[in-house]
């Protein structure tokens, strides 16, 4: 079973299509990052996965059950981390996680989920204390508290400095590595490319492509660029130029970086590459003539 399904999923505010035919299935114990510019629709399909908002159309399931049935036992099952939790300012850490644990029939004890996000030793500060990595982190204990079997990360590192964010990667890791589902909003490609196990680009109202990281707009098949100094400033004039350096693309990169070698030797400054995920992605964009909005 599917800790995710969505077939043919429509939404639409006064007549405006939001969602148009959204389509995924999402195994459990999955970390699935969904992707997508502003207004492409990610918040309103999140929400309506969440059960907060209700489809138009389509057929909805999160972990076997329709999520707008309001069932308890289905709202004990999920955590959500929200891109801007209110503020518990006032209490201390471990208070704050005893709140949101209180919530749940079978939750982890307030240390098991202080320790999973590394806030054991701020257990009795105030959360007016922390930096914002560690309120990022809060905020994640306060979403698997409960034990859930789906995790909901909403945009989670935005605005932490690069520490602090390879710091909740570690996090979003471990939890997979037990087991937990998690459905991650980004707009970070880095972060996407680094934790998901696959990645659904949203565009038009339903995801354009569903690939693992490296698969994504056929990456590993893409032509590669080759670039390096010209052992001799005159030499590859029928290459491209750019300063000092010389670059070609080539379906065969490693039979043509062998063919230079062996006739010139090593070469100063050789680089091959292959299309990026951003690369990839911002194509798809300018190509589906997105203009961003609100959603």
């Amino acid at each position: 079973m599917a800790a995710i399904h969505a077939r043919d999923v429509t939404k639409a505010y006064d007549d405006r299509p939001v969602l148009n035919g959204f389509s995924v299935d999402i195994p459990a114990g999955e970390t699935f990052a969904l992707l997508g510019p502003n207004g492409a629709g990610k918040t309103t399909m999140v929400e309506i996965l969440e059960g907060y908002r209700a489809a138009d159309g389509g057929e909805v399931e999160v972990l076997g059950t329709n999520p707008r049935n309001e069932n308890p036992a289905f709202r004990a099952r999920i955590g959500i981390v929200l891109q801007q939790t209110t503020s518990f300012e006032n209490f201390k850490v471990g208070e704050t996680v005893d709140m949101f644990g209180d919530l749940f029939p079978n939750p982890l004890s307030t240390d098991e989920a202080l320790d999973l996000v590394g806030l054991g030793a701020q257990r009795d500060q105030l959360a007016s204390t922390l930096s914002g990595g560690q309120r990022r982190r809060l905020d994640v204990a306060c979403g698997l508290v409960g034990r859930p079997e789906l995790l909901f990360l909403d945009e989670p590192t935005t605005g932490l400095d690069p520490e602090a964010r390879r710091g909740l990667w570690d996090v979003i890791r471990r939890l997979r590595s037990q087991g937990t589902t998690v459905l991650l909003t980004t707009h970070y490609l880095d972060e996407a490319e680094a934790l998901a196990d696959r990645i659904g680009i949203l565009l038009g109202g339903r995801l354009e492509t569903v690939a693992a990281p490296s698969e994504i707009g056929s990456r590993q098949a893409a032509e590669a660029v080759v670039r390096f100094v010209p052992p001799t400033p005159g030499d590859f004039r029928a290459w491209d130029r750019d300063g000092a350096m010389v670059s070609t693309t080539t379906a065969t990169p490693s039979a043509l970086v062998a063919a230079l070698q062996a006739e010139h030797g090593e070469l100063v400054g050789l680089t091959v590459s292959r299309p990026s995920l951003e690369d990839i992605y911002l194509n798809m964009v300018e190509r589906s003539g997105h203009v961003e909005a609100q959603s």
